[in-house]
């Protein structure tokens, strides 16, 4: 008998990989996921909000690959970013400032960093709130495609509001908050201040941000329990307690509705790039039809491939640094570590892990070769590279699918294998051939123009160079674009587009 899909072995898959964009240790959701739960039976909450508390805990980052490269604007480098923001994101401003002031454009000039911090004390707060904003929307998009409940996409859209009003992205005040997000912002800040300055300091945040980031009522139970919160964010098998402690009745996936599952996966991992959306889709697409025989599962290690590149930094200030590469590196191993946690998954982490290997023994991360690489992993590893050479920006003019095979065929057959080539390449034939659908949502064929470029990255002056428009003209079709289809931000609007395959 097939064992159940449950619902919470994925999205506690999701959460080390938001574990890894946000600058945290491994299962550090999963043990705040343990802390709400103390704290919501030490309030005494009832059954239903439990449920809502132990999800929002574990995917209250799950935007965050949505406004990562926003973040990258802001200080250099989105990772080193967030994880200085972490221990004092409920705090006043002059313990954000002195948190997060000496982590901007960590590793550049100093002039570079100079002008990070001038800017972020000009226009940072404005700059985070557009982030927030778009990463609670993002979210919500995402928590409906797992089929999350109304009360969870709620706390989730209100992970950052504080209880003064002073929080993002709307101001929420009080108990208008929703109570699973008042619970997850203590018990998140309880499990990393605790990790890093230890209890006493716990104990101070507790008091100080009582009825300004807190709820006052919530603080003054977590005092009281403080010791069996800080035992929970301690504890040392989390991903096993978590499952456990899942509220009842367990939710499970419809073995029909596992594909929609690692689409969200997929569509995760590519915001964290602007000009990677829609990436993983293309090479599950393109592998799948390259290899019928085995299209189910290079289909679903396609859109999985790629969730430990939320690992790497974002960058807005030149190249990568050599500490970037490693982990450039180093993103199958992560890809292959959480797939290996989710038995249906499992299956498919070796492959994942293989997407970047050559033939030859150069690729990574293993440096695996010839009859050590599997079929499977050949056909992955050249559907991924023809969509690389695929790639473009808005600054840098993609090339022509031709070009793009042109210079695949030219890795075969030292770095690729040579019939896996082949078989990508007439694959990707078939796909181009496709007939154009009909624009959803009433747009135009302009007004998808200016999505596909906003969607990858590209500024409302860019668009109009581009297209040969007035910026004026750019930010009426953006605005038009944004009514129709019901978003207000870039992420979400790359959301939208990836669903219908516009890109």
């Amino acid at each position: 008998m097939t064992p159940p899909l449950r619902l919470a072995e994925f999205i506690a898959a999701v959460s080390l990989a938001t574990d890894l964009g946000m600058g945290q240790p491994l299962e550090q959701g999963l043990r705040t996921c343990l802390v709400s739960l103390e704290l919501a039976d030490a309030a005494r909450l009832a059954e239903h909000v439990r449920s809502e508390v132990f999800y929002t805990a574990l995917l209250r980052f799950l935007g965050c690959t949505a406004d990562a490269h926003e973040a990258a604007g802001i200080g250099g480098d989105d990772i080193a970013l967030r994880a200085a923001i972490a221990p004092v994101l409920g705090g006043a401003p002059p313990a954000i400032l002195k948190s997060v002031l000496p982590a901007l454009g960590r590793g550049l000039p100093a002039p570079r960093r100079a002008a990070l911090a001038a800017s972020f004390l000009a226009t940072g707060p404005a700059r985070m709130r557009d982030g927030v904003r778009a990463h609670c929307e993002a979210a919500e998009m995402l928590a409906v495609r797992l089929g999350l409940p109304a009360g969870t996409r709620a706390a989730l859209g209100a992970a950052f509001e504080r209880w003064d009003g002073r929080g993002f992205p709307h101001g929420v005040r009080g108990e208008a908050i929703p109570v699973a997000a008042r619970i997850v912002f203590i018990a998140r800040d309880i499990e990393v201040i605790a990790r890093l300055h230890g209890p006493d300091v716990v104990r101070e945040a507790l008091r100080e941000r009582a009825g300004r980031s807190y709820d006052p009522a919530l603080a003054l139970a977590a005092l009281a329990s403080l010791d069996e919160l800080l035992e929970a964010a301690r504890t040392e098998m989390p991903w096993d307690v978590a499952m456990a402690l899942e509220p009842k009745p367990v939710a499970e996936i419809p073995a029909e509705q596992l594909d929609d599952v690692f689409a969200v996966f997929a569509d995760f991992a590519d915001l964290k790039e602007p000009d990677r959306a829609g990436f993983s889709r293309d090479v599950a697409a393109l592998a799948a039809a390259a290899s019928p025989n085995d299209a189910p599962l290079l289909r679903r290690t396609g859109l999985v491939q790629d969730l430990g590149r939320v690992a790497v930094p974002s960058r807005r200030d030149g190249g990568r640094s050599a500490a970037d590469e490693e982990r450039l590196r180093l993103h199958p191993y992560y890809s292959e570590r959480i797939l290996t946690r989710i038995t249906t998954t499992a299956p498919l982490a070796r492959i994942a892990g293989m997407h970047h290997e050559r033939v030859d023994g150069s690729g990574y991360y293993r440096g695996a070769s010839g009859a050590e690489l599997p079929w499977e992993a050949r056909v992955l590893a050249a559907a991924d590279a023809f969509r690389e050479l695929l790639a473009g920006t808005p600054e840098d003019q993609a090339p022509t699918p031709a070009a793009a095979a042109d210079a695949l065929a030219r890795l075969a057959p030292r770095k690729l294998d040579a019939d896996a080539v082949d078989a990508v390449l007439a694959a990707a034939v078939g796909r181009s051939g496709r007939p154009r659908p009909e624009w959803p949502a009433g747009l135009t064929e302009r007004e998808v123009d200016v999505l596909r470029l906003i969607c990858r990255g590209a500024t409302k002056k860019e668009v109009a160079a581009a297209l040969f428009i007035a910026p004026s003209t750019a930010d009426h079709h953006l605005r038009h674009i944004y009514a129709k289809i019901g978003v207000s931000s870039r992420a979400a609007a790359t959301l939208f587009a990836v669903e219908r395959d516009l890109l």
